[in-house]
């Protein structure tokens, strides 16, 4: 799984950072994950809920990075810990976010500003675009191109009445993947680990996207699997992040209040 590879090239490309920081804030809200770390570096991750009943007698964990007992663990307790739960991968995808963000800034990698993934589509020729994840905005935009969309989603619902019409069943990923032209893939996708069965079955020549609050990973695996540009945010004002995670802030309200989009590029393709 790219998270878990993305572990491991840290580690041996950074030997020892990590163990070296701790957790020293976490807030979880409705849609969004916070944390910082001992370092003062920030990240953010896509809140991931478990299906099983939270207060199921089998979920009743009072250890290691339950409530209460996150604030403080090391960083590297929570990376090869063997528990799996919404939590664990939430928490996991935000810590990796916060100590990837300084890497990203280090100037090693070609940033774009205040930029959109969109704003870089070349759409004048007609093409055939998948969305995967609800992405309303991208959905309003590019329907209005004139080409192709279809909107891969786990629930129909997900989609306004007048969007149903581009709506493909998840499960029917590696039917409209592998003709593809653009696709443009939530960062939801490297919490939940479904990130790595998507990217198998796209085209090598197509164009593919990953975007959101969840992306601001060590991208270099990304790049090496098909992914040109990653969309990802930077935290410009920490002391609002973590009141509007509690208070059910979602990417939107981010980018109002306390981040800037930013654009991460493969190589020289842009």
């Amino acid at each position: 799984m790219i998270i878990n590879k993305t572990c491991d090239l840290i580690k041996t490309r950074f030997p020892g950072e990590l163990d070296r920081l701790t957790i020293t804030d976490v807030t979880i809200g409705l849609y969004l994950t916070a944390v910082r770390l001992s370092d003062g570096t920030i990240g953010t991750s896509a809140t991931l809920k478990d299906d099983s009943p939270v207060c199921g007698k089998h979920n009743r964990d009072f250890k290691a990075f339950t409530p209460l007992k996150i604030n403080g663990q090391k960083v590297t307790d929570l990376l090869e810990t063997k528990k799996e739960s919404g939590l664990i991968s939430s928490l996991k995808a935000a810590v990796l976010n916060a100590f990837s963000s300084g890497i990203i800034a280090s100037g090693n990698y070609r940033i774009r500003e205040n930029c959109d993934p969109f704003e870089l589509l070349e759409l004048n020729s007609l093409k055939i675009i998948t969305i995967i994840g609800a992405f309303q905005s991208y959905i309003r935009k590019i329907s209005r191109t004139g080409n192709k969309l279809f909107v891969l989603e786990m629930n129909e619902n997900a989609l306004s009445d007048d969007q149903k019409k581009f709506y493909i069943p998840h499960e029917d990923y590696g039917k409209i993947l592998p003709q593809s032209d653009i696709v443009i893939i939530t960062g939801q996708t490297l919490v939940n680990n479904t990130i790595d069965d998507l990217l198998a079955v796209i085209n090598p020549k197509s164009e593919v996207i990953v975007t959101g609050p969840s992306s601001g990973i060590l991208p270099d695996l990304l790049f090496e699997n098909k992914v040109t540009v990653i969309g990802t945010i930077r935290i410009t004002k920490p002391e609002i992040l973590f009141s509007l995670v509690r208070e059910g802030g979602t990417g939107y309200h981010l980018f109002e209040y306390c981040a800037q989009k930013i654009c991460i590029l493969k190589g020289d393709e842009i």
